[in-house]
């Protein structure tokens, strides 16, 4: 329980009319949620209008509401507060109500395209095994000091993301490190949270479904270091174009980390085998188990992070080098027969382009690749016969299939891909719907030594088919078609 005068702290009012002394048992935005001695928060989102539901909320025991809209109709039982922008009300609301969280951690967001679930991650793994309590929330799980706890969105909501963090301080996590979607920006759901640092990875063609343009995208990510205070750190990639954007009105401290380019932090690829990367990290040389000239990227910006968090360099390095690779991020298996299998959710056209240069650069030559692609249904459609064509483009051979359809049929989402394959690439190219016949094809295809890449779906157990999530694990699939070929 806490009583409202305090949950208002830093709020921007218009107007209050009821008692400021009542006692807030819970916060929600969902009227499904609404209790007894509850605050509903009518927000307007995407699809849904909250405010359509104060009547609700109201008849269902919410003690507040809280506005953009006066209701017509008013209790005299109900405090309503009027406010300019719910979703920010929201969002210092919820840090309110848990004690203000982030403020007694050291956390970190982590946004861009590609590479933010491996960064969060990677640097969970660091900071627990340098000895400290760490919370982590991300796309595939968040944890609290070694703890799991469902992940549902990228981001979570205002009210999720402080309960969450409120845990990680009970829990006595001194670090906290979580991804930060472009959506959790625009829809200001982390209003209110207190960043010690924000990382940028890199920006590219994603999520134009939901921000229309590509210039709206870059927009949202940098609204994030917007936000920054002044004694946080904005971390960019130099590599990328759009890094010098996301900071032009930071008021953090600017640092920036690099493979190609002169930067804060520089890292140089010595050497890029399947078994693991060498590197020389700001002059020293390390070796890790992680493969791909994309991880260098993801390794250097946790070793710049972990140095602008006060870490000693030798021990981030020595502790580095020691991390295995992120589940679902180019796993690798090989056969018995000396086939190599790599399962990567590289969804985007730029993450199947890192991946598969990352794979032409390490092969020897002769071998060939076979790659196995689909694309999402019910999002952005611009990407697939871009997919289709990166992949044609960097493979022997190319089987377009079903990823998470949805609700449209996979059968037109193929052939929207199917739409980027140029001609002289047609020959190499297949479509089977079937996602589990698809990579039955690939192994049969296949000779000692051939590389299949399955992408898309990485860490993703399930495949989901007009609403229902069905099993579905690339990596066990593919191990045991492997397993199961003879010659």
């Amino acid at each position: 329980m806490k009583l409202l005068r305090d949950i208002l702290y830093k709020v921007q009012l218009v107007e209050v009319h009821g008692s400021t002394n009542v006692a807030v048992a819970a916060i929600t935005f969902d009227s499904r949620r609404i209790t007894k001695e509850c605050m509903f928060v009518a927000v307007r989102g995407v699809t849904t209008d909250g405010h359509a539901f104060i009547n609700s909320a109201q008849s269902s025991g919410a003690v507040v509401i809280v506005c953009e809209e006066l209701p017509a109709e008013r209790s005299d039982k109900v405090t309503y507060v009027l406010v300019a922008d719910s979703s920010s009300a929201l969002g210092v609301m919820a840090a309110n109500f848990y004690d203000n969280p982030s403020e007694s951690l050291k956390l970190v967001g982590v946004t861009g395209t590609n590479g933010k679930t491996t960064t969060v991650t990677l640097l969970y793994r660091l900071f627990k095994d340098l000895g400290y309590k760490v919370g982590m929330l991300t796309t595939v799980r968040n944890m609290i000091n070694g703890e799991e706890i469902l992940a549902t969105h990228t981001t979570p909501d205002a009210i999720e993301l402080n309960r969450l963090l409120r845990q990680m301080v009970d829990a006595g996590c001194k670090y906290a490190f979580m991804e930060v979607s472009s959506h959790s920006v625009v829809q200001k759901r982390i209003h209110g949270v207190r960043f010690a640092g924000g990382v940028f990875t890199n920006i590219t063609h994603d999520h134009l479904d939901y921000h229309k343009t590509f210039d709206a995208y870059i927009k949202a990510k940098k609204g994030f270091f917007d936000q920054l205070p002044g004694d946080a750190f904005a971390l960019i990639n130099k590599d990328d174009a759009n890094g010098a954007v996301m900071v032009q009105n930071t008021r953090a401290l600017k640092r920036s980390f690099s493979v190609q380019h002169l930067a804060d932090f520089k890292c140089r690829v010595l050497e890029n085998h399947f078994t693991g990367l060498h590197l020389s990290m700001d002059g020293t040389e390390m070796w890790s188990r992680l493969i791909g000239s994309f991880n260098a990227y993801n390794l250097t910006a946790v070793y710049a992070t972990a140095i602008l968090l006060g870490r000693d360099k030798m021990h981030v390095l020595t502790t580095l080098s020691t991390l295995n690779s992120v589940e679902g991020r180019f796993q690798y298996v090989r056969s018995d027969s000396g086939i190599i299998g790599i399962v990567d959710y590289a969804h985007t056209p730029d993450a199947l382009e890192n991946v598969l240069r990352t794979i032409n650069d390490i092969r020897g030559g002769n071998e060939s690749v076979i790659t196995i692609v689909g694309c999402g249904g019910d999002r952005d459609a611009a990407k697939r016969p871009i997919m289709a064509a990166i992949a044609a483009n960097n493979s022997e051979k190319t089987i377009l299939t079903s990823d998470n359809p949805r609700s449209e049929d996979p059968a037109s989402i193929i052939k929207m891909m199917e739409a980027g394959v140029e001609a002289h690439n047609a020959r190499k190219v297949l479509s089977i719907v079937d996602r589990r016949e698809a990579i039955r094809t690939a192994v049969a295809l296949a000779k000692p030594g051939d590389i299949i890449l399955v992408a898309g779906k990485g860490h993703e157990k399930y495949q989901e088919v007009n609403g229902v999530k069905h099993l579905f694990d690339d990596l066990q699939i593919l191990t045991e078609e492997l397993n199961l070929k003879t010659h």
